[in-house]
């Protein structure tokens, strides 16, 4: 079933005298339960495509269909209710509010549910950061959890309202390569559960622990090609310690 659905997608902008066409007549379907990178130069349309995707911006002309709702014919109210309630972000930089607790950030998202659905705020967060491994970090502030644990909190964020699916905008751009696999082995454990997630990078090695690859250029899609030879981010996180834990003792023997 098709999460996604986007046909003869345009995105016109005009810039003095200048017609900019950000995006050409695209079509792109996305399953429930895949997960998709989405690639391509600067000025390609990625970031024009994300903005649509997470109902930020409405094409010019054509159709967005999410989660079997017609988007364009939204109302401003309803196109963000459709935004709050159906997507799930990640960004690079996290996004997070640096005086408030993993548990209180999480929680915010829920404040501005107008769903009527009765959740306990506090429950719920807590439960979405015990779900991405940061159940006994609830109490601590961004300034006292690593980079790849800050993103952990946006994730659980992003997935505390149980969305449709997860948009993650460059979710690894301000991390290491052990911060990276461990993200990456988050969202794939993630995936495995079924959650949909499309995520916009331009790391050839984090797209390939993805599904699915879309390559744009010229605000068109040039290619879309499953990932043949996928690879597990926590195999390849477990070899890394293993690696630099054997440089230690190679170095401290020295």
């Amino acid at each position: 079933m098709a999460m996604i659905e986007l046909r003869r997608i345009q995105r016109r902008y005009v810039v003095g005298d200048i017609v900019v066409r950000a995006i050409r007549g695209l079509d792109l379907d996305v399953d429930t339960g895949e997960f998709v990178a989405i690639m391509g130069p600067s000025g390609s349309g990625k970031s024009t495509l994300m903005n649509t995707l997470g109902c930020l911006d409405k094409p010019t002309e054509g159709s967005y269909v999410l989660d079997g709702l017609e988007t364009s014919k939204a109302s401003p109210d309803e196109f963000a209710d459709l935004r709050n309630g159906k997507i799930g972000f990640v960004f690079q930089g996290f996004n997070l509010l640096s005086r408030t607790s993993a548990l209180e950030n999480v929680e915010l998202p829920l404040f501005y549910d107008r769903s009527g659905s009765k959740i306990d705020p506090k429950a719920r967060a807590k439960a979405a950061l015990e779900e991405v491994g940061l159940g006994d970090r609830l109490d601590h502030k961004p300034n006292q959890l690593s980079g790849g644990q800050q993103q952990r909190v946006a994730i659980a964020r992003a997935m505390v309202k149980d969305p449709a699916f997860i948009l993650a905008d460059e979710p690894t751009g301000n991390l290491d390569t052990e911060m990276t696999m461990e993200v990456m082995s988050l969202f794939q454990e993630l995936n495995d559960r079924g959650v949909t997630i499309v995520m916009v990078t331009h790391e050839p090695e984090v797209a390939a622990y993805t599904k699915r690859i879309i390559t744009m250029r010229d605000g068109a899609i040039v290619s879309d090609a499953s990932v043949t030879d996928r690879r597990r981010a926590s195999d390849d996180l477990e070899d890394w310690k293993k690696k630099h834990a054997a440089l230690a003792v190679a170095e401290a023997a020295v």
